[in-house]
């Protein structure tokens, strides 16, 4: 089985250590493909930000079906480009924000998670409503941390988000910690044995879950929305897009 984990900005140290957690988590047997977005922003930070990276994930989308790839993980907590990438695909497309929601929803009865910027709380808990787990959320808190500070030993990340998830589960009375980050992947082990609590990182989960589909023999369907695009001419920088099966 091979699954291409995409990253969708254009940080190569940052898909390194996602790459990592997903080669961790995935079965024997399972090759794990770590592409970089070739185009786009150094991290995603804002809906701007988002908007602009989906045309490199769709860029590797589309690789990945030239090389054979049986199933996608979008590496973004904001889940960008989800539904397009769905599109392009045969095999099934998960983004990290809705695996690690769903699975702590089978963990623990209310979860939190714990972001990077203020204004990328705001985005997580658009997306709660979007899948349906705002029931299950008890609070979404941001670290004030920027993503490029999480390989910044200067900015204390592990400090200031183990901070923030010991208050999670103080003052929400939550039962499982979401990271809100890919590049908080590697933190996701420490943290657990620190908090005795589970601690969900999305990448890891999403290769599992990715994994499972595929064993099942389950593709995304075909039916609807997510039929593949429509063949079209498109005009300007975005030609090359343009659909062609």
């Amino acid at each position: 089985m091979r699954i291409k984990v995409i990253n969708p900005n254009s940080t190569e140290t940052m898909t390194a250590g996602i790459a990592a957690a997903a080669r961790a988590a995935a079965s024997p047997g399972t090759v794990i493909v770590a592409a970089t977005s070739p185009s786009g922003p150094a991290s995603i930070e804002g809906h701007y930000d988002e908007a602009v990276s989906v045309i490199g994930l769709l860029e590797e989308i589309r690789a990945g079906e030239l090389q054979g790839c049986d199933g996608y993980v979008v590496a973004c907590f904001g889940d960008p480009g989800l539904l397009a990438a769905r599109e392009a695909a045969r095999g099934p497309v998960l983004g990290i924000a809705e695996a690690a929601m769903h699975a702590a929803s089978f963990l623990s009865t209310g979860f939190s998670i714990v972001t990077t910027l203020g204004r990328t709380r705001i985005i997580a808990e658009h997306l709660l409503r979007a899948y349906g787990m705002d029931g299950h959320c008890r609070r979404v808190r941001a670290t004030e941390l920027a993503v490029l500070e999480l390989d910044d030993p200067a900015s204390d990340a592990r400090g200031r988000i183990l901070d923030e998830c010991r208050r999670a589960l103080d003052e929400d009375g939550s039962g499982a910690i979401v990271l809100g980050c890919a590049g908080m992947a590697d933190l996701a082990a420490d943290l657990q044995r620190e908090l005795g609590v589970p601690v969900i990182d999305g990448v890891g989960i999403a290769v599992r879950f990715v994994e499972a589909l595929v064993g099942l023999g389950l593709s995304t369907s075909k039916r609807g929305d997510l039929a593949a695009p429509i063949p079209k001419p498109f005009a300007g920088a975005m030609s090359g897009m343009a659909w062609r099966g």
